[in-house]
């Protein structure tokens, strides 16, 4: 039982780690470069992006939370107590993640995807986007420590 727990964590371990990546590469790269461009070119780029990842990006999420879970339940039926509460304690924090995700950033996204699909440019368009770019930060913080590779190696 314990090596499906390890395989579970690994899964996780991917499916987190390209989360976790997109969000440090939007923090880090994508959120002063969209702060220099005009809004027109936001609504174009942004809604666009959100587009192809809202529609992408959900597999590599549901893989790090259920491989997350899986990987805690079985580490907890071996009895491997340590590794199977690092999990669950990853679990909580993806889940987190996924509530910052669903109730702040998806809306925006919804609203700037709109926008570039129908050629808009909201007036409110750099508001959206700073509200996005607010979070971005926790959400890869949360990524980052809900990452069960804290378990690893055991």
């Amino acid at each position: 039982m314990i090596e499906a727990a390890k395989l579970a964590i690994v899964i996780a371990l991917l499916g987190t780690a390209v989360i976790y990546g997109t969000d440090v590469f939007c923090a880090v790269v994508q959120r002063p470069a969209v702060a220099a461009i005009d809004d027109r070119a936001l609504v174009a780029v942004m809604g666009n992006v959100h587009r192809y990842g809202d529609r992408r990006l959900p597999v590599p999420g549901v893989i790090g939370i259920a491989g997350a879970a899986l990987g805690a339940a079985l580490a907890a039926g071996a009895g491997r107590w340590p590794v199977a509460i690092a999990a669950a304690t990853a679990v909580v924090l993806l889940v987190i993640w996924l509530a910052l995700y669903v109730r702040i950033s998806a809306p925006i996204n919804r609203q700037l995807s709109a926008a570039a699909t129908a050629g808009d440019t909201p007036v409110n368009a750099r508001a959206l986007q700073q509200a996005w770019d607010r979070i971005i930060n926790a959400r890869a913080t949360f990524k980052a420590w809900g990452s069960p590779r804290c378990v690893w190696p055991w």
